[in-house]
Formats: C-alpha cells, structure tokens, sequence
C-alpha cells in the first residue's frame, strides 16, 4: 500500500536523537518506527538496532509481544551486547507480567528475572572496563525479587509460560 521514504544516510545523527527523545516522551512507537527508518538504509547500525530493542521492550506494558526483541537482542554480534541487551529484554518482560497482576505472574516473573540475572552474568564478565551496567540490572533483579512476596519460583513450573 505505501512504500516507505528512504532517510538520507546524513540524517542519521539527528534521528538517533529524536529516538532518544520519543523514548524519554513515552512515545516508544514513534521511536520504534525512527529505528526502522535507520535500519533501512543502515542495517548495520548498532545504535538504532539496540534502540529498537529498547523501544520495543518499552512497549511490553501494553503489548506483550517481545519476540522480535529477544531476536534482535540474540542477533547482536558483540556478545556483551547480546548478553546485556538479553538480559535487558527478559527483565523488562518479568515486570510487565508482573504488572499484569495475573494468576501466577510472580511466578512467570521470578523465572524472567532469573534468567535475565543469568545473561547480567554472562554480560559482568564480558564487560568493557568501568562498564557496571550488568551489575546494576542484576542488583534491580534481586531486589525486585527480594521486595516483593510473589515473585518466587514454584515447582511446578519451570520456565516461562509464552503467552501468544
């Protein structure tokens, strides 16, 4: 039906900015749609791809679908980016579900946490010098975990429940 305007390759610095800014404005659409707009005419673009995991996953309170997000994130080929930005979607994933308040979301939660803890781990130990970002995540993890009564593991279930 449209085929889509081609951003100039000059015109990438400022739509980087302008991501930032939709994100900071809870506008995270419009920063997802900048995102593609970047990666169109530069695939390769690290930025905008991690950008585009970032708004994707800021979007996950109101849509749950994180798919494309954890491919995105999978697919980066530094592998503290991967690790880190893994973590990052599975974190913001437990506390969507956890602010669902559905049955069991705690549950579902505890294990999201506990996996994203896991990828923090992966990316600690990865991690360019001075660079804490991992251990940040991983103590917020814990102390989601820590503060609230509901988020524990359950026996009954070992991974996360994938809700289409």
């Amino acid at each position: 039906m449209f085929k889509f305007k081609l951003l100039s390759p000059e015109a990438i610095p400022a739509a980087l900015a302008r991501i930032e800014r939709y994100r900071l404005l809870n506008e995270p659409k419009c920063a997802e749609s900048i995102c593609r707009d970047i990666l169109a005419i530069d695939p390769g673009n690290k930025q905008a791809a991690i950008d585009l995991v970032l708004s994707l996953t800021d979007q996950l309170p109101v849509s749950m679908d994180f798919r494309e997000a954890q491919d995105t994130a999978a697919g980066f080929e530094d592998k503290y980016d991967q690790a880190y930005y893994s973590g990052i979607v599975r974190e913001r994933r437990a506390h969507a579900t956890l602010g669902r308040g559905n049955p069991g979301s705690g549950t579902i939660a505890w294990h999201l946490l506990r996996e994203a803890m896991k990828f923090y781990e992966a990316a600690e130990k990865l991690r360019p010098p001075g660079n804490d970002d991992a251990i940040i995540r991983w103590n917020t993890c814990a102390r989601v975990i820590l503060q609230h009564d509901s988020v524990k593991p359950d026996d009954h279930v070992a991974t996360p429940i994938e809700l289409e």
